[in-house]
């Protein structure tokens, strides 16, 4: 898969799956880039971007969802906090 694959099937799910579990909960979340090095770039918003869970929430949650259907993805960062 090239990277322009990889970013569309991350977008996908972003908005499909994690964006309304997110958005339940007062909080939000926006795909930023797809580096080079297979790294994603998201933006947390709401209450996301305060809570003092969200490294948890990026890294068990969001990533692990990303990682399991796109294994090219090496790891998935917050920018902006």
């Amino acid at each position: 898969m090239n990277k322009q694959e990889v970013a569309e099937k991350v977008k996908k799910i972003i908005e499909e799956r994690l964006r309304p579990a997110l958005q339940m909960d007062g909080g939000d979340i926006t795909f930023e880039e797809l580096t080079d090095d297979m790294v994603v770039n998201v933006r947390l918003h709401g209450a996301c971007g305060t809570c003092p869970r969200a490294q948890m929430t990026l890294k068990q949650g969001v990533e692990v969802a990303i990682r399991s259907e796109v294994p090219e993805v090496v790891e998935v960062n917050a920018v902006g906090f």
